[in-house]
């Protein structure tokens, strides 16, 4: 160590060129590195979802949720199997054991789940997917004197227009109930036309399809022909031919039953914003979008574009704004930062010298941005537990830099070569702040290996401490800064001071 000490002290070049790599570097990271709210991370669940319109609890439970748990339970690295049956809906998550392959096992999952071929025909497809703690941006309310429809049809118009930006991908409308066509017909309809309601309903299933029709294939490529027959509005149920009589005269669906455009009943949802009807839109933050210019897009966007066209009695607002938060502790790590700068720099410069305490200042800072670089390399990025990492180290580097910068000036006290001095002084103090650190560190290091959910979500804050720690800046300290001269210490290069205050040049012996 005490070599490294002297090398870096005795090569200025080279400190100066670390410098410029953790100052340059660590300042492009700063402003490429992902802002999110929270860590996002998998974890390690497989979820399977199937609908079952009309299914009670107990007929989602028997027919769905058991089918599924007995079917992938012999998944290898499945830890423990959860099962939810609701009305309408059953949900099976697979918890997977740790160092489980997830790509792998949620393949395996999917197709014991496809092999399963009793179900219900009125259940829909199962959808398998990986379960990860994606967190919202922020939650935008539309509320006012509006219908339902009105209030959804504006936040599917909202929700286009934010995912056109290319700041934007993912947005959720949420608070509104689903669109749902009701078909009801009665007893003296289905007398009437000799029908009964088996048939209707078979009448409906098959009159909104999409099939596929196979391919045609030509010299230069191939044609996938397909079928659209799904429907979607009122208009098109009632077109529904529900038969053709022997005199060539047909009935249509909406001559025998009473159709309605609505929404799913769901008398528990009730959503209020500042006492009126709302919808909500969940905005989020996907890949490598920044949280900030997110937040920063969707206030332009309702600020310039949405709020002036919307119709009369509407408005929009802001709601639950993490992103807020992210900003908040971002300031709190600034003013401590530069807080911390200026006190070190005030300190230094009353007890010790200006120049000393600038260039301790300057090798704190790179501490700092330096980490942006290995948090790029390291896939970390900035969010609320890897700022609360950063402000925890800035006592601690702090403190090692004071240490190392007095003693160099107490050794250059002594009135001996400013150059040897600086060596010394770092020498004499490199083997307490070294163990120091790795002392620090050695008490951070087991939250690395925390498993589970908890250990992925604390991840952040011991790798931000180390980071720090482990990075150079008493080299910065004593090869970049200038050392103090006096008159008595003119001694450099062959130069000599003679009686009256002149440098004169000694040449070498000859000898």
């Amino acid at each position: 160590m005490n070599r490294a000490i002297d090398w870096f002290a005795r090569n200025g070049v080279a400190a100066n060129l670390l410098m410029l790599i953790l100052l340059l570097g660590g300042g492009a990271a700063a402003f490429t590195t992902v802002q999110e709210v929270f860590p996002e991370f998998s974890l390690d669940s497989v979820q399977i979802q199937v609908t079952y319109p009309g299914g009670s609890p107990e007929e989602v439970e028997q027919s769905i949720v058991r089918r599924i748990e007995d079917r992938i339970e012999g998944v290898e690295g499945i830890d423990r199997i959860l099962g939810t049956a609701t009305e309408n809906n059953g949900v099976v998550t697979a918890e997977l054991k740790r160092g489980t392959d997830l790509s792998r096992a949620r393949t395996d999952i999917k197709s014991e789940v496809d092999r399963i071929t009793a179900f219900p025909e009125e259940a829909e497809q199962p959808i398998v997917t990986e379960v990860t703690n994606r967190q919202q941006a922020l939650q935008i309310a539309l509320y006012g004197d509006a219908s339902e429809r009105t209030l959804k049809e504006l936040a599917q118009r909202v929700k286009d227009d934010l995912t056109q930006n290319p700041q934007i991908s993912f947005v959720r409308v949420g608070g509104v109930r689903d669109y749902e066509i009701s078909v009801e017909v009665s007893r003296e309809s289905l007398r009437k036309h000799g029908m009964t309601l088996a048939q209707v309903s078979r009448i409906v299933r098959e009159g909104s399809l999409d099939l596929p029709g196979g391919s045609v294939e030509t010299e230069e490529e191939e044609i996938v022909i397909r079928t659209e027959g799904q429907n979607y509005t009122k208009t098109d149920f009632e077109d529904i031919v529900a038969l053709t009589r022997s005199d060539g005269t047909k009935v249509r669906l909406g001559e025998i039953t009473e159709i309605e455009d609505g929404f799913a009943e769901n008398s528990d949802l009730i959503t209020r914003f500042n006492g009126e009807p709302a919808a909500i839109l969940n905005v989020f933050r996907t890949g490598e979008e920044q949280v900030l210019n997110v937040e920063e897009t969707v206030k332009q966007y309702l600020d310039e574009e949405l709020r002036p066209s919307m119709p009369a009695g509407l408005d929009a607002a802001v709601w639950q704004n993490n992103a807020e938060n992210l900003r908040n502790r971002l300031n709190l790590l600034i003013e401590n930062g530069i807080l911390g700068l200026l006190l070190v720099i005030l300190t230094l410069t009353l007890f010790l010298a200006p120049r000393l305490a600038f260039w301790t200042s300057v090798g704190i800072f790179l501490s700092f941005t330096g980490t942006f670089i290995v948090m790029q390399y390291l896939d970390v990025s900035i969010n609320l537990l890897s700022l609360f990492g950063f402000i925890l180290s800035i006592g601690i580097v702090v403190d090692d830099a004071i240490v190392v910068g007095e003693n160099v000036y107490a050794e250059q006290e002594n009135k001996g070569d400013p150059l040897e001095a600086s060596i010394r002084g770092a020498q004499r103090v490199g083997i307490p702040v070294i163990f120091a650190v790795l002392t620090t560190v050695a008490a951070f290091t087991p939250l690395l290996f925390i498993g589970g959910t908890i250990g992925k979500f604390l991840g952040d804050i011991p790798t931000i401490v180390i980071i720090v720690l482990l990075l150079p800046r008493e080299e910065v300290l004593l090869g970049c800064a200038p050392t103090e001269r006096g008159p008595r210490e003119e001694v450099l290069l062959g130069r000599a001071p003679t009686r009256s205050g002149r440098a004169r040049r000694t040449e070498p012996s000859a000898r």
